[in-house]
Formats: structure tokens, sequence, C-alpha cells
């Protein structure tokens, strides 16, 4: 917090680590909203995980909009196990959309490069995500680290139906640059991977 504050960020999302594999996925969002609050000095706000594949993630939705009042939901879904083209992720996408939630995806969480070969987990597939766009059109959406995978044509396809992008991992010479030549402005977000 000092660190981010000693460089002018005035709010910062924070999700959990332990969200990727705990399957108590409500405990790990209280302890989140805990501290943040009691940590965060106001400058954290809690995003809440959600996992879709474990039972009473509905109420997991409505603890994070209702209880926790938390802003958004992250998602991992290729640490839990489903795909953006299964009915239920359009469900999903549907409820946090009727919420008013912000919905982060999560692409990767770490480098292929630098990743353990015990927890060597793909880039989620993002290639089924602009058709469910379509069918929830309005929801607020942002892909968090995207940009070791999504590329050209899937970037401005996914921004022309209203994804915004952070920019943790995008490399090379003039990136944001060129990301702005694809994408307007309003749907880039600063990113610290």
């Amino acid at each position: 917090v000092q660190k981010l504050r000693a460089a002018g960020v005035v709010e910062a999302w924070a999700g959990s680590f332990e969200a990727l594999l705990h399957k108590d996925i409500s405990g790990v969002n209280a302890r989140l909203a805990a501290d943040c609050e009691q940590r965060g000095a106001g400058l954290l706000v809690p995003i809440g995980a959600l996992n879709p594949m474990l039972p009473g993630w509905e109420e997991d939705l409505r603890r994070i909009a209702e209880v926790h009042r938390m802003p958004g939901i992250r998602l991992h879904p290729n640490y839990h196990g489903y795909q953006m083209g299964d009915p239920l992720f359009e469900k999903l996408l549907r409820l946090a959309h009727e919420r008013g939630l912000l919905v982060q995806i999560s692409v990767i969480m770490e480098e292929e490069r630098t990743i353990h070969p015990l927890v060597n987990v793909p880039a989620t597939n993002t290639a089924p995500l602009a058709a469910v766009l379509e069918k929830v059109p309005g929801v607020r959406l942002q892909l968090l680290n995207a940009f070791r995978t999504l590329r050209g044509v899937a970037v401005t396809s996914l921004a022309a139906r209203g994804a915004g992008f952070e920019i943790a991992t995008l490399e090379g010479v003039a990136g944001v640059e060129n990301l702005l030549k694809q994408v307007p402005p309003g749907s880039l977000c600063f990113g610290s991977h």
C-alpha cells in the first residue's frame, strides 16, 4: 500500500491467490474483504472470486454483492475447470450483469516460462467469449493478463463487444501506443501482474 501510494495510485483492485485452489470461496472472499478493510488504508478495493464449478456459487455471488459490497468478481476458468462456451458461464455472466458487477477473467496467472511444472495450467481459452458477449450485451467484462496469448483480431473483436483489458502482460516497444490503435482508450486499465 505504501509503495502504491508513493507511486500516486489512489485505488487498487485486489484479489486473492487463495481463490485458485481453495474450495471455500466464501471464506476466501471474507478474508479478502477484511484484509482490504484492515490493511488497505482506503486504497485497496476487494474483487471477489467465484468458482461456478462449486456448489453454492450463486450464494457466493450474492455475498460478494450484498454482504461484502465488492464491485466485481474475478474468474479463473483455467484453474476451475470450465470453458467460456459452457452454458453455466453464460448464466454466471447474466447474474453478474443483473447485479451490476464487473466481471474480470484471468487469462493466465503466471507466465509459462516461469510456471512450476506441477501447476502447469494452460491459458484460458478466450475463443468462445465473443459469441457469449453477443448473448449478454452490456455486461462489464475485463480480461486480465491477456496479452501473452491474445492479439490482433481477437482483441479488436472483444473490444468491439465492450470487453476491457489491463496491460500487465503487454510487452514490446510502444506496446500501449500500438494497442490504442486497436481498442478505445477507455477500455484499458493499468495492471501490475
